[in-house]
């Protein structure tokens, strides 16, 4: 049996922005999607009427039937003549989690959900600011692999490496498209120890955009990271681009008591 999402507050017209590249009917079918992955609008939902929606949105029916024929051809929704339409089953995504609290165990269990896309390696001479981050001298030799994690079929994360030329010798670009690399590092007698990361929010850069399947200048999350064996040598650098719609991180922290018992400190 089918719920009416007329139940769930669905966005305003105020969502919407005519002075924007992005055409009108796009701008929907972003706003719904969201709603959809999130959970907001459940699966199984019967979406309001074509006519409503439009009143919603203050846009034309055929603004809004293009929009729900985009989302009706990326699998999030069903349509039925008399029916109406309703959201898939599958329409909603799971969200990856990862933890500050527990950084390499949460990479290591993203490696056995998703899947890996290898879409570019290259040996090449390290710039001055790869090597600085890499602690190598630069013009050293280093690996440089693109890759793309989907989840569940769908883009998730899009991820370009730098591992010196001396490690990755150790694994095959084969074992690139078929295994993790904190794995690959560990066979390789460069297993991580510890690592060191900047996150940012950054708006998505074309080749980004459509390795992710989002919009040129939509939100993502860029994760830079730099991975450190036992011996403090840096074995590993990458840049991750994270659909912000399928990611997110956890941040637990505490005050810290001082000794003696007292306030904790700020």
């Amino acid at each position: 049996m089918t719920k009416d999402v007329e139940a769930w507050p669905l966005p305003e017209a105020s969502h919407l922005d005519e002075s924007l590249p992005t055409p009108l009917y796009h701008q929907i079918y972003l706003v719904l999607r969201e709603q959809i992955r999130s959970g907001t609008i459940p699966p199984n939902a019967l979406l309001p009427g074509e006519q409503q929606l439009a009143k919603m949105f203050n846009v034309s029916r055929i603004t809004v039937k293009r929009a729900l024929n985009e989302l009706a051809a990326d699998g999030l929704l069903n349509r039925h003549r008399g029916r109406g339409t309703i959201v898939t089953d599958a329409a909603a995504v799971p969200v990856v989690k990862g933890s500050f609290d527990n950084l390499l165990e949460s990479l290591r269990i993203m490696g056995l959900e998703t899947e890996i896309e290898v879409l570019d390696v290259a040996n090449l001479a390290a710039g001055a600011a790869i090597a600085k981050l890499l602690e190598i001298e630069p013009g050293a030799q280093v690996q440089r692999a693109v890759r793309r994690r989907k989840l569940q079929g769908e883009p998730f994360s899009y991820l370009v490496t730098h591992v010196p030329g001396d490690i990755a010798d150790r694994y095959s670009v084969k074992d690139l498209a078929t295994t993790s690399m904190l794995t690959l590092l560990e066979r390789s007698g460069a297993a991580v120890f510890d690592a060191e990361q900047w996150i940012t929010a950054v708006a998505a850069e074309p080749l980004v955009a459509s390795a992710l399947g989002v919009s040129v200048g939509g939100p993502l999350l860029k994760v830079e990271r730099v991975m450190r064996d036992v011996e403090g040598r840096p074995v590993q650098l990458i840049h991750s681009h994270y659909r912000s719609d399928r990611f997110q991180y956890h941040i637990k922290t505490h005050r810290r008591k001082p000794p003696g018992g007292g306030k904790a400190e700020s």
